[in-house]
Formats: structure tokens, C-alpha cells, sequence
């Protein structure tokens, strides 16, 4: 509890205006299976985002500490029900994965593999900042894997527990069968005795090349223990390699290491926070006998000797009030959609200054429902509101802000039997409950959802206003949960959907994120 405190008075104090060394975590917020490398003085990094698209977020810093969104790998992975949310058929929790990012010969590199699809992918272009991403497929789908060059080879390490190593061809259009071979047979073994059965077996793979030697990255989680990071160091990328335990402390772990013009490294790694998601992590590193030593005696520091953490807000989280000038795309990069987007079915042309959500199809339910917009909450607290005009609706629409998880939040407008409501779900217990209905003769009305992280506090309210300045609290508290079958951070999102007919549609005139 103690150090939880101190966390938060760190934190707190480096959103102030004093100047100050930075803090952990470097983002306070859902990024994680981070990659990351540096080219010359810029940093960037992939992470893992699933079932939203674009997919693959890119990111860039100049110091390690504050990040900003330049990009995605890709627009969308697949056509196919389960991304596009269709015939009662999802994707939550699966969709892209642990991406691995490398620089190689003046090409950037981005691999990750599906589930939904059974296939690896690698993204690849000349300039990271603008694109275009050019992408190779193939089967077998490889967990965690790492992308690693070595002269004119390239491999691909991955698994869990075992852990396998093959050759790609040249073209990276797919795997050379008869070079796949065990790397490691037991690649958990130094967090977890042989025999004992339960718990994470190592997954997460990175390599890295260092003064000549391989280390290879894990994260375990040991029965009854907590998230450990280890490695394997070898001469020879075939082995053998000798592991050990390199960091267990507060369940900071996955992901690899980076340098810094100066010399200095450090460690990219994640915590799981509750219900804001899997926040990053820098740990720093010194070498000791040819080994990566993380951490300031064995732990990981709340104060980071780099520049100060600025505000995630505008390249994280942004506002947006969805007016457009010539030559803006028509969505910022920190918004994804939940799922496929269906493209017919929205807009910021049709009405100048409001972002249109048109129903297309019969939906049963909010998590079925396509075209939810949708962007990070962040900690330790956050607000997001927006005002909606729901004078397009049709009877059996409904529209609103959510909070979207498994065990989800919203609030909107509900048009029912000719008739509009403020309607407020609560799916703490993880079946959605009618927690509201109030009778609306408006056309447009303010929402707003409140939430707070700080000590894994977990909760979120709702509130509803007919101005905009004076506002009032609707439904019950969510306890916001991180569930297992979305494997995500909880999202703010947009949403309108139909249960009865299509072609009804809500106007959203605004998006605003305070911290």
C-alpha cells in the first residue's frame, strides 16, 4: 500500500509544471507486448491492440519517456465474420498479437500473428513515419515469436515453454519446413523446478544481438508467484543456451531491451493494472559478467533519470470535435474502431463538424454492435463526454458513450415503441442490466463517464446533462473489470446501433478526454 501511494504522488507531481526526472509507469495506459528498437536518436514502438482497427500500433519518441502515435501496420487483418462482428460471431481478445519490430538494411519490419485467422504476418516499409505498409501472410500461426535477422537469414524464434527457432525464405513469403527445430526445451525452467505444474510457462520471446552474444527474453509467472522475466545468453543463435531470472518484482515483465545514444540501457517492459490495461514500464540496466542486470537492486524505480513524463493527452488520448480542413484524414490516429469498420456506415462529410453513426444491419446486443468508435481511457483518472443529436434515430435504436469492456458501461439514448429514453446499462456482474431509464423529448443531449484507476480503485460513473454545464448522475457505478475474454483495457466508445430497423443514424458533435 505504501509504495502504491508513492506511486501516485510521483505521478502526480510529475503532471505539475516543475521540471523533474521521469516516472514509471512511462505511459499510464493499455500498451502492451511492446517491441521496440532505435534508429539513430528516434525511438519506435509496436504494441498490441486485437480486435481493434487499424491494428498494430506504431509509435515514436525522442526519449523514451514520451511517446506519440504515427501509425499502424494495418488498416484491417481479414474479411471474415469474426472481425467484421457478423453473424452473431466475434473476435474479442484475439486478433492480432505480440508484434516484433526490427530495423534492417534501411526496411522496417513488424510481424504478428492471429488467431482468428491461424496466420503470421510481416509489415514492412521504407519510411515508418508515412508508410505504405507492404505485408507477407503465411501459415503456421507463431505464438510470440520474435523476428531476428542474422547476415542474409532471417528467423523466427517462438512458442511457449518450448521454444522453436526456423529459418524464413528470403522473400519472408513463408517458413523453411525442414529448418524448424526445438531451440529450448524448457524455457521456463529458471522461474519454475521441473515437475511443478501450474502457472505461465515462458512465452513473450524476444532476441537480442549484444557485443556478440544472444539474449533471448521471457516472461514466466510461476505458480503461486508473480510475472518474472528471463533470459537465455548464447554464443551461437542455435545454442545452447544457459538461462537465469533477471527480474521479479511487482509483476514487471515482457518485453526486451533498448540502448540509448549515450550507452545507457534500459528494459521495455508491462504491469497489469486492473481495468486500465497493461501499462509500460522502462527499468533501467547495467551489464555485469556479459549479463543484462535490470532494475536498481532487484527492483523496479518509480523515478527514472530521463526527461519528464508530459501528459498522454493529444498523442495518446485526444479530443476531437470532428471538424475537418482540407487535406486531414478524416479520423486522428488515436481513435480505432472495435472490430471491422463497415465504411458505408459512417462519416464527418455528411454533416459538417459531427461525426455520423448510420445503422446498417439488426444488432442483439452492445458488444455486437458495429462501428463503436473507440479510444484508450487512461490513469490514474479520466474523463470522456461527448453530446450526440439523436434526432436521425429510428425506433429500436440506441446511441450513446460507452466504456467498453466485458463487464461494460454506457449511457445513451434508447428509442422505444416511438419513444426516446436516457438509458444507462451496468454490466459489472457481466450480464448487462437496465440500471436507468429516464423519458427524453430533446434532440440532443450532453454524456459523460468518469473513471478512476488510482489503487486499482476500478470504478466509473455516468452522468447526463441537457446544456452541457449542469450535469446529472444516471444509472448505477460500474466496477470495471479486466476480463480474460477481451484481454483489453477498458476503451471509451461511440456507438449507435438498431434493433429493429436500419437506416437511423446519431450525430456525435464532439469527443473531449480530460485528465
Amino acid at each position: 500500500m505504501v509504495l502504491t501511494i508513492l506511486f501516485i504522488a510521483f505521478f502526480l507531481k510529475a503532471q505539475s509544471s516543475e521540471p523533474m526526472s521521469a516516472h514509471n509507469p512511462i505511459i499510464f495506459a493499455d500498451v502492451p507486448d511492446m517491441s521496440m528498437i532505435r534508429v539513430g536518436e528516434n525511438y519506435y514502438m509496436s504494441s498490441t491492440t486485437m480486435h481493434m482497427n487499424p491494428g498494430v500500433p506504431i509509435m515514436k519518441s525522442k526519449d523514451l519517456v514520451n511517446w506519440e502515435l504515427i501509425g499502424y501496420a494495418y488498416d484491417t487483418l481479414a474479411n471474415m465474420d469474426e472481425l467484421n462482428l457478423a453473424n452473431g460471431k466475434n473476435t474479442y481478445g484475439r486478433g492480432s498479437w505480440a508484434s516484433s519490430m526490427r530495423y534492417h538494411n534501411g526496411t522496417y519490419y513488424v510481424s504478428t500473428f492471429a488467431q482468428t485467422t491461424g496466420k503470421t504476418y510481416i509489415f514492412t516499409t521504407k519510411d515508418i513515419e508515412k508508410g505504405p505498409w507492404e505485408v507477407k501472410e503465411f501459415k503456421p500461426m507463431m505464438h510470440d515469436h520474435t523476428l531476428f535477422f542474422e547476415g542474409e537469414k532471417v528467423y523466427m524464434i517462438w512458442g511457449g515453454g518450448k521454444l522453436n527457432i526456423v529459418e524464413l525464405q528470403p522473400d519472408l513469403s513463408g517458413i523453411k519446413p525442414e529448418t524448424q527445430r526445438v531451440l529450448i526445451e524448457n524455457a521456463t525452467l529458471p522461474s519454475t523446478p521441473e515437475g511443478v505444474r501450474g502457472g505461465l510457462p515462458a512465452e513473450g520471446s524476444q532476441l537480442f544481438k549484444i557485443n556478440g552474444k544472444y539474449y533471448l527474453f521471457n516472461i514466466s509467472w510461476p505458480p503461486g508467484g508473480m510475472r518474472t522475466v528471463i533470459v537465455h545468453r548464447s554464443d551461437k543463435i542455435d545454442g545452447p543456451y544457459e538461462g537465469r531470472v533477471v527480474l521479479q518484482d511487482k509483476g514487471v515483465a515482457q518485453g526486451g531491451l533498448i540502448d540509448m545514444p549515450d550507452g545507457k540501457w534500459y528494459a521495455y517492459l508491462f504491469q497489469d493494472y486492473g481495468a486500465v490495461g497493461r501499462i509500460p514500464f522502462l527499468v533501467p540496466v547495467k551489464w555485469e559478467d556479459g549479463w543484462p542486470v535490470l532494475g536498481v537492486d532487484g527492483k523496479v524505480p518509480y523515478t527514472l533519470n530521463l526527461p519528464a513524463n508530459k501528459s498522454l493527452i493529444p498523442h495518446i488520448v485526444n479530443s476531437d470535435d470532428f471538424s475537418r480542413k482540407k487535406g486531414e484524414p478524416n479520423l486522428p490516429l488515436v481513435w480505432q474502431w472495435n472490430h471491422n469498420p463497415d465504411n458505408s456506415l459512417w462519416s464527418v462529410t455528411k454533416r459538417k463538424g459531427y461525426l455520423r453513426l448510420q445503422t446498417g444491419c439488426i444488432d442483439s446486443s452492445f458488444l455486437q454492435a458495429r462501428n463503436t468508435l473507440t479510444q484508450r481511457t487512461i490513469g490514474p483518472t479520466c474523463s470522456g463526454s461527448t453530446a450526440v443529436d439523436v434526432s436521425g434515430m429510428k425506433d429500436g435504436d440506441f446511441a450513446g458513450l460507452s466504456l467498453l469492456q466485458k463487464n461494460y458501461g454506457l449511457v445513451g439514448v434508447k428509442m422505444i415503441e416511438g419513444k426516446k429514453y436516457l438509458v444507462m446499462e451496468n454490466a459489472t456482474t457481466g450480464t448487462p442490466q437496465e440500471a436507468a431509464r429516464i423519458p427524453f423529448s430533446g434532440k440532443k443531449v450532453f454524456l459523460k463517464a468518469e473513471c478512476d484507476f488510482t489503487n486499482k480503485k476500478d470504478i466509473a460513473n455516468f452522468f447526463y446533462s441537457l446544456d452541457g454545464k449542469n450535469w446529472q448522475p444516471i444509472g448505477t457505478q460500474l466496477k470495471m473489470a479486466y476480463t480474460i475474454p477481451h484481454f483489453m483495457g477498458y476503451r471509451f466508445g461511440l456507438f449507435s446501433y438498431s434493433t429493429k430497423y436500419t437506416g437511423g443514424y446519431a450525430d456525435f458533435d464532439f469527443f473531449n478526454i480530460k485528465q
